[in-house]
């Protein structure tokens, strides 16, 4: 029923359903806590500069893979069934680390140092550099956002869906909407939760990384369904 479901709203290219996937796939719900992460080390100035290009970015993203969604399927040989292969598995492997504890989404760090003012939760890598606050946090929040498997699998699969150039112009104002939307809530929430005590960051970081990753086998089977390999009543 969910995988019926999905392809329902893949398939209905008005503003209110792709607004709907959007939400699900890169809503607030996926960025908070990497707004938190970032927050316990940069001040609320940095942290909605940080949401404010993190945006900017997203949705230059989502504009760019909209409008040139035909010519990459084309180029890279790309079917539907494989955008929902890789975005599933890709994002399978970041909700698994979640679980485990292990932040994929931390600024490199090469180029942060480590101190005891800095420390990522638990394991001595910062989420972000205070001296940097900007490249940092925005590196921090590429993965759950900026370039997130789910958003840019969903972006293209409904661009390619559209049958013209306003019909993809749709899908890229409706992506840039949610991109605004996490960053005033980024920009409001951030710096709050920012405050929260490590432990109670690591509960949400480990049951966000289960449901992320239910989210990421489901797309996974949808692929494989597309593909006829599962039938759609399964």
């Amino acid at each position: 029923m969910v995988t019926t479901r999905h392809h329902r709203i893949m398939t209905s290219l008005n503003l209110a359903d792709m607004l709907a996937l959007f939400l699900s796939v890169i809503g607030p719900q996926k960025v908070l806590l990497s707004f938190a992460r970032i927050g316990q080390t940069l001040d609320a100035r940095s942290v909605r500069m940080v949401a404010v290009v993190a945006a900017v970015a997203s949705a230059g993203v989502g504009f760019a893979c909209a409008l040139t969604a035909p010519w990459l399927a084309t180029f890279f040989h790309i079917s539907t069934a494989a955008l929902e292969l890789a975005a599933g598995a890709a994002f399978f492997v970041y909700a698994l680390a979640l679980v485990f504890g292990i932040h994929v989404d931390l600024a490199d760090p090469a180029h942060v140092p480590v101190s005891g003012a800095v420390e990522g939760a638990g394991n001595g890598i910062a989420d972000a550099d205070p001296e940097h606050p900007v490249s940092s946090g925005v590196r921090t929040m590429l993965l759950p956002w900026v370039v997130s498997p789910l958003a840019v699998a969903a972006v293209l699969e409904e661009s390619l869906l559209a049958g013209s150039w306003g019909a993809r112009w749709e899908v890229a104002a409706a992506f840039a909407l949610i991109a605004g939307l996490n960053a005033v809530s980024g920009m409001v929430l951030g710096p709050v939760l920012g405050r929260t005590h490590d432990n109670v960051l690591e509960v949400f970081s480990r049951l966000l990384g289960v449901l992320l990753a239910a989210v990421g086998v489901q797309l996974f089977l949808i692929g494989l369904t597309t593909l006829g390999v599962i039938h759609p009543s399964h």
